[in-house]
């Protein structure tokens, strides 16, 4: 992904200090550490930043629906959106790193209806987001993260 932007430098990685250390630990592992929070199924997502065109990285609670991963825009129940939210919805081309499977994915907003079909999974695999919906105003969007065909050299 980074060569695909122009940018070869390496993922800079959210500046939270325990996503940080998680998501270090997760890649240096290659993908069989870090792997979890909270007992809840994690995954690393590589992102460019809307405004600096800059290589992100963070550590992301996942569901799936099929072969999709699916993550919630909660950011703790805030009345704003996380900031690797806003970027998605400016460039939807990311990395995902799924244990040990590294691979290219596009992201999509849920529709109403299909965050409403797959929420039920979702409160189940980490119950707060029951909580964090019920305590703000903002519609909490749901992504899907669906693989694209790799890349060829």
């Amino acid at each position: 992904m980074a060569a695909e932007n122009g940018n070869e430098a390496p993922a800079t990685v959210s500046p939270s200090t325990w996503v940080a250390k998680q998501a270090e630990l997760y890649e240096s592992s290659g993908g069989t550490e870090g792997t979890t929070q909270l007992g809840v199924p994690c995954l690393l997502l590589d992102y460019v930043g809307r405004r600096s065109g800059t290589l992100r990285r963070t550590v992301l609670m996942y569901g799936r629906d099929g072969d999709d991963y699916l993550i919630v825009g909660s950011n703790g129940g805030s009345d704003s959106h996380p900031l690797w939210y806003l970027n998605l919805r400016a460039n939807p081309s990311v990395e995902l790193r799924v244990g040990p499977e590294r691979f290219p994915a596009v992201a999509e907003k849920l529709s109403a209806d299909e965050k409403e079909r797959v929420w039920p999974h979702l409160v189940e695999v980490f119950p707060r987001y029951a909580k964090y919906r019920g305590g703000t105003d903002r519609d909490i969007p749901v992504v899907r993260l669906r693989r694209t065909a790799q890349a060829t050299d």
